[in-house]
């Protein structure tokens, strides 16, 4: 399943490289976004890509940002919903099936604050539901989105190098 939804994509950007940036922010952005990050996994899709940067495909700057402007603007916009909505937010699928999150993801942002949005972006489950919660307990603007972007940033670079690496690491272990 997840090598049919991904591999598509890799192909897309390789045979497409005008498209592979925004692809990337495409991806990166919807798997930032509350509630659809739970739909499209594309860290993965993020990985293969960069394994096309270390074959010289693509080249690093656009893709990576890209990747990086898209997180942050599906995390900013994660954050509005939750200013906006603020506990009604809770009454919405799947946060409606797991009563138990928004009063723990309070309980994480009082704990980490700012540091928190960063250790966030690093968590599968914490990535899209952070911001939110932030934007709920009305985290200070430029507090989240100096965390927001800073974090972006080091995610999409972490994933774009990580698949230079692991295709590094194959080379030499086959040579």
């Amino acid at each position: 399943m997840f090598e049919d939804y991904v591999q598509p994509i890799v192909d897309f950007a390789r045979v497409h490289e005008a498209w592979a940036a925004p692809v990337v922010f495409a991806l990166a952005f919807m798997e930032s976004l509350a509630f659809i990050s739970l739909l499209v996994p594309a860290w993965g899709a993020l990985v293969l890509i960069g394994t096309l940067i270390a074959a010289g495909d693509l080249s690093f700057w656009p893709v990576w940002i890209a990747g990086s402007v898209g997180a942050a603007l599906g995390d900013w916009l994660s954050y509005w919903v939750g200013l906006k909505l603020e506990y009604r937010v809770q009454h919405i699928w799947p946060l409606s099936k797991h009563p138990d999150l928004i009063p723990r993801g309070e309980q994480f942002i009082k704990k980490w604050g700012a540091i928190g949005i960063f250790i966030g972006r690093f968590s599968g489950p914490l990535r899209a539901s952070v911001p939110l919660i932030a934007g709920i307990f009305e985290m200070p603007f430029w507090r989240f989105q100096i965390a927001n972007f800073t974090s972006a940033f080091v995610w999409a670079g972490v994933l774009l190098t990580l698949g230079d690496v692991v295709t590094k690491l194959i080379a030499l272990v086959w040579h």
